[in-house]
């Protein structure tokens, strides 16, 4: 009988917080429930794999110490802590000489830095924003400016909409200030301050694979309408629990798609992503892009994105992860089960 291939599933729960006194009240929003491991654990087990459920980086580095053998891991573990905590087991798994699913360690650092990443991506000639970075509130004026109000703030180093309230839309220097103060108080790290577009809706993209990697169909967001902030992050955990009016301004048309997943596409490409990551985009009245955020560690959770794609692609969730989860696992000299075949749904770059 041949034995299966051992992946570690690395992954923090929302219990696996170590919380202290001075942390915002959304500090543990990027970890996951634990339906979200269960799915990843059912998806690995139709690709043939033997999951092995580790926990988060810390309990990976003492397992790895007491002599825990793989044969790969996939890493959802946001960790905690600094700018390269996304890292923190990718690091170790590559100490480990241990191959993983998922973009490396150097991928994830730059694209958790916001700043970096824009850079980037206007190297790459592509539409993000006009944005600055701010320290604290004392270094505001008028001339330091990005661009005219209103402006939107965020901190640099967070995802999952992390920070964001209905005031992270300003339309005065006051209100600038005040809130540049509250997010680098309460977050103790350098946020951006960038032009709020407006006019032509919110958009993700989702793109999976590798060489050619390949954007899944598009989704719209609905925003809330007093501010045009994304409602899903003013509903984010630890966010004050209300139910929020929504609106979908904009158009979904087809050279939108086209232009967006050609976007996102090139994007994935320039930050070396592996296997999958979420873009997410604005797009202005006149119909342009804007660039915003891209995460090689989207959840994975039963109500999130790809269980999203998977119903407007009229399949079931744990069928279309399995194949997503292949695409990798090919990669790594995994091969599934023969009736599991690495994702090829979406389109290429050369395809649009």
């Amino acid at each position: 009988m041949v034995t299966p291939p051992h992946v570690g599933l690395i992954y923090d729960v929302f219990s696996d917080y170590q919380w202290a006194d001075n942390d915002p009240p959304d500090a543990d929003a990027e970890f996951e429930p634990p339906e979200t491991v269960d799915v990843l654990a059912e998806a690995l087990r139709r690709c043939g794999t033997e999951p092995v459920r580790i926990g988060p980086a810390r309990t990976l580095h003492e397992q790895l110490c007491a002599g825990r053998s793989l044969d790969a891991a996939l890493t959802i573990a946001e960790g905690q802590g600094s700018r390269n905590r996304e890292a923190h087991a990718p690091i170790l798994l590559e100490l480990a000489g241990i191959p993983q699913w998922g973009s490396d360690a150097l991928t994830l650092s730059l694209t958790l830095d916001k700043a970096t990443t824009k850079d980037l991506v206007v190297r790459a000639g592509l539409e993000t924003p006009a944005w600055t970075v701010f320290s604290g509130a004392a270094s505001i004026s008028e001339d330091a400016l990005p661009a005219p109000f209103p402006l939107f703030v965020k901190p640099r180093y967070e995802g999952t909409s992390k920070g964001i309230i209905p005031a992270s839309k300003v339309d005065t220097l006051d209100a600038l200030r005040d809130e540049v103060d509250r997010q680098t108080t309460l977050y103790q790290q350098d946020v951006i301050v960038e032009a709020f577009i407006e006019g032509g809706g919110e958009f993700t993209v989702a793109v999976v694979g590798n060489d050619p990697p390949r954007a899944l169909p598009v989704l719209q967001r609905a925003v809330e309408p007093a501010t045009g902030i994304g409602v899903h992050a003013l509903e984010r955990r630890g966010a004050p629990n209300r139910e929020w009016d929504y609106t979908i301004p904009g158009t979904l048309s087809e050279s939108l798609e086209t232009r967006l997943c050609r976007d996102a596409l090139r994007i994935y490409q320039k930050m070396e992503c592996r296997d999958v990551a979420r873009l997410d985009f604005r797009v202005d009245a006149d119909g342009t892009p804007y660039f915003l955020e891209i995460n090689p560690l989207p959840t994975f959770a039963p109500d999130g994105t790809f269980a999203i794609i998977a119903e407007l692609m009229n399949r079931a969730y744990p069928d279309l992860l399995a194949e997503v989860l292949a695409i990798g696992l090919s990669r790594l000299g995994i091969h599934p089960l023969s009736d599991v075949v690495p994702c090829t749904d979406g389109v290429s770059l050369a395809e649009l």
